[in-house]
């Protein structure tokens, strides 16, 4: 039986609502699995990157090496990262995952660096004249004060691993990037379009969830308001 007509998905327009309610599974799955790459490899790469950054901080000689490795990381194209790392991982979701907290480093190590570099000495003198051993004063001190700069390039890292998520349909695990890349293929305009406003609104909500989750944390960055006379 073949589609009437005024049927927007037989005219293959590009926004057509008889998409959206025919693929609604199809749309949840990628849009699950998009969120679960993005979110892993997120928290790896912050697991990662606070440990390289509290080395580079306390060993300045190390500083250096460490920020040119991550930044030669970056620079390396999705493609040919993802060849390099297919002998370990296959054709699996761990071998995106593994690829955006290789590029996830850049942005997480120089941010929560310049967040401990940042960090009055002063206030390291004072707590450490309180009894404050090195961890606690990490713990309680360096890293809470590093949370600004620390936050800022979480939430760049995070929309970049939105984006970077769809190039895993190469392999078959991009979340809405297999659409996007079948899409393309077929000139599905609708799928196109759907699944790359869906990456989009992933991006934003996610941005401004860690954006609110930063005002929560660092309350003391919040600017001041206007008193009344």
């Amino acid at each position: 039986m073949t589609a009437p007509p005024d049927d927007c998905l037989a005219r293959n327009e590009w926004i057509c609502g008889a998409y959206l309610s025919s693929r609604r599974e199809i749309l949840t799955d990628a849009v699950v699995q998009h969120l679960q790459l993005t979110s892993v490899s997120i928290a790896l790469g912050v697991l990662l990157a606070v440990p390289l950054a509290v080395a580079a901080r306390r060993w300045r000689w190390s500083a250096g090496p460490v920020l040119g490795v991550t930044t030669v990381l970056y620079t390396i194209p999705s493609l040919a990262m993802f060849s390099l790392l297919l002998p370990l991982y296959g054709l699996s979701a761990s071998l995106v995952v593994a690829g955006l907290v290789l590029y996830s480093l850049t942005l997480l190590v120089r941010n929560i660096l310049a967040g401990l570099r940042a960090v009055p000495e002063d206030i390291r003198q004072a707590a450490r004249g309180m009894g404050y051993g090195p961890v606690r004063l990490l713990l309680a001190v360096e890293l809470p004060l590093a949370l600004p700069a620390a936050m800022a390039g979480l939430r760049i890292a995070t929309v970049s691993a939105v984006s970077l998520v769809t190039i895993g349909a190469i392999v078959g695990h991009g979340g809405l990037g297999n659409l996007i890349y079948s899409g393309m293929n077929t000139y599905f305009k609708a799928q196109v379009l759907t699944a790359s406003v869906l990456c989009v609104l992933i991006a934003v909500v996610a941005d401004l969830l860690l954006l609110g989750l930063q005002r929560l944390l660092t309350p003391w960055t919040a600017p001041a308001r206007g008193r009344a006379a």
